[in-house]
């Protein structure tokens, strides 16, 4: 997928109240911009960081700057991070338009936020003629506390349990259900659960493999020019 054209750069000041991160650009200019990303962020948002930013010529904005990709230290070097929330779906639905997801290959067409469930939207369902739908469930995977292993979530996501449950249905009645954990960096060689962090997640995933349920994770590579999947992780439960 293809980055934004007109990315600026700029070191992060600080990231609060969830929705905003203060920057100094690299003009020397401080400006607050917006950060779509509702999690915790963990291990990403340490002032000092090097951060790109998407600029938005909307009026009606009231602020001008996204905040897309961050570089972070990670274990003695560095590794570019994308933190936009907004961007995974369209990753992987280029990504299995393109044949990289293996297992999500062979579909006629797919649709993004179709509703489904106890009034959901599923990120990708795919549809052919010839086999049952697919839903597929894209998360955005950015933390990785230890070398070479990311983890999910970052922060208790009961929400994300719920979209579990609700894939299980989708099973029950014949469909196919995947989850994608994206992970938004080049760096790890393995993806695991923080049950540490997130616990009931770690559960509703079991019970939902249990079901029938199939998880894939994959990692990117990233520019600030665009950004690829490039290779399946194997999910492990524990480091």
């Amino acid at each position: 997928m293809k980055m934004p054209e007109n990315l600026v750069t700029g070191t992060l000041i600080k990231r609060y109240k969830r929705f905003l991160a203060d920057v100094t650009l690299d003009s020397g200019e401080a400006i607050t911009a917006s950060c779509p990303n509702t999690g915790s962020m963990m291990g990403l948002k340490e002032p000092g960081n090097r951060v790109w930013l998407s600029t938005s010529d909307n009026p009606k904005r009231k602020y001008r700057h996204t905040w897309e990709l961050v570089e972070v230290d990670a274990h003695g070097s560095k590794a570019l991070v994308g933190i936009n929330t907004g961007r995974p779906n369209a990753i992987v639905s280029e990504a299995i338009a393109a044949g990289r997801i293996d297992q999500l290959t062979g579909y006629a067409n797919q649709r993004g936020e179709v509703k489904y469930g106890q009034n959901s939207r599923i990120d990708i369902l795919l549809e052919d003629d010839a086999r049952p739908p697919c839903y597929v469930e894209v998360k955005n995977v950015t933390l990785l506390r230890d070398r070479g292993v990311a983890e999910f979530p970052d922060g208790v996501t009961a929400r994300g349990a719920k979209h579990l449950v609700e894939m299980s249905e989708m099973v029950r009645q014949g469909a196919r259900a995947v989850m994608v954990y994206l992970v938004h960096r080049d760096d790890p060689e393995r993806f695991t659960f923080a049950q540490d962090i997130d616990p009931a997640y770690l559960e509703a995933y079991k019970q939902a493999t249990a079901a029938g349920v199939e998880a894939v994770a994959y990692a990117c590579r990233l520019t600030p020019d665009d950004v690829t999947v490039t290779r399946q992780l194997p999910i492990v439960m524990d480091r």
